[in-house]
């Protein structure tokens, strides 16, 4: 999937642990845990806006996308 989740990048950065954040936000560690290695299909925008405010962020330094070859194509063909 071409959406990446730098979750833990962020928690680096704000020298926080998963588990104050998973607290902090009302989630299981498991569920914190399944969101940063990318195992999960989606995300709620409640979760995810509870999770800027804590880390003091915005959902792009959570969230990013990367494009592959084959959404280049994609795209190239619906233009």
């Amino acid at each position: 999937m071409p959406i990446r989740v730098n979750l833990d990048v962020m928690l680096a950065r704000r020298k926080m642990r998963a588990k104050y954040l998973a607290e902090q936000i009302g989630l299981s560690e498991t569920q914190l845990s399944m969101l940063r290695t990318e195992k999960v299909r989606g995300i709620r925008f409640d979760t995810l806006a509870k999770i800027c405010l804590i880390l003091d962020c915005k959902p792009a330094d959570i969230l990013d996308y990367e494009f592959n070859e084959l959404d280049r194509q994609r795209r190239n063909e619906e233009q």
